[in-house]
């Protein structure tokens, strides 16, 4: 499991990338986040008002049968969420907020760099310019502790290695009664020990004898739901792909299901006994070439590559 924070834009969505992160590290932006425009002109959230919790990411691995049919999974994730001491006030029963003495009460201070002067952030107010009189014990007056939650998930039948599932409301919770931002389920699908997917459909390798091949004959094979009977007709060739109709993967949009494609391995028998290849051996001599059309047809054309 990695779980990873990302900053919340106030429109909800989330904000993995900010194409202005070098301004801040270079020019000391300040810590309430907001764009450079922002910290320059004043735009942005206001930040001695409610602000949303920032979302959160989780990786989840699951098997192909669980992405191929759906599934439910209860997940544990350690986060921060509102303070059961201070409701998510951040200050203890009956305090009072006061004006902030590092910023004066403006919510930012100047920085000199070089020639430049900056407006950053408060380090200690946050850019609310009042701070709490008397912090709550239990969270420090951050309005928010950590602790470990459980979160139920449904993961709908279709899905593939990659997809994102959102889950609103349980990222981090919010600050002065914003809203929580939201967690963001990546889905990978561990790799299966049969079975292969493309797209929709499914395709499963099965060795099949030279006598089953050759005579022909029905074999019991595995499904995502347990076994069929596939008929395998006489004179099968390697590589043959054998369908069997909605069994595979459950469409994501609803509309059916892929289907299973056998794909015929023929198996070479070994370790044979002195009887057994004394009994090819006269196989063979009966054999005339009419009874393998496509190696008799490769080598005709292939005659002038011999000459």
């Amino acid at each position: 499991m990695r779980l990873i924070r990302a900053r919340a834009r106030s429109g909800g969505g989330a904000e993995f990338h900010d194409p202005f992160d070098i301004f801040r590290e270079v020019f000391g932006g300040g810590g309430g986040g907001g764009s450079i425009f922002e910290n320059l002109f004043g735009g942005g959230q206001d930040p001695s008002g409610p602000q949303r919790g920032d979302d959160l990411r989780y990786d989840l691995q699951i098997t192909l049968e669980e992405a191929a049919l759906g599934c439910e999974k209860e997940i544990s994730v350690t986060k921060f969420d509102q303070c059961e001491g201070c409701g998510g006030a951040g200050a203890e029963a009956g305090s009072k907020m006061r004006q902030c003495g590092t910023c004066g009460g403006r919510g930012q201070v100047l920085t000199s760099r070089g020639i430049f002067s900056i407006a950053q952030t408060c380090p200690h107010c946050k850019g609310a310019g009042r701070i709490v009189e008397r912090p709550c014990k239990k969270c420090h007056g951050n309005g928010k502790a950590e602790r470990s939650s459980k979160i139920k998930l449904r993961i709908p039948a279709g899905v593939e290695g990659g997809s994102r599932l959102r889950s609103q409301g349980n990222g981090e919770a919010g600050v002065r009664g914003g809203p929580a931002g939201d967690l963001y389920v990546f889905l990978g699908v561990k790799k299966h020990e049969i079975f292969s997917r493309d797209g929709d459909d499914l395709v499963c390798d099965v060795p099949v004898s030279f006598v089953q091949a050759t005579l022909g004959t029905e074999i019991e094979v595995p499904t995502l739901e347990g076994t069929a009977m596939v008929k395998i007709p006489a004179g099968t060739q390697p590589g043959t792909l054998l369908r069997l109709k909605g069994r595979g993967v459950k469409n994501l949009q609803g509309y059916g299901q892929g289907d299973l494609h056998i794909r015929v391995q023929l198996e070479v028998p070994t370790r044979l006994t002195a009887e057994q290849k004394q009994k090819l051996a006269e196989f063979s001599e009966l054999c005339d070439g009419q009874e393998a059309p496509i190696a008799q047809s490769f080598f005709e054309k292939a005659k002038t590559f011999f000459k």
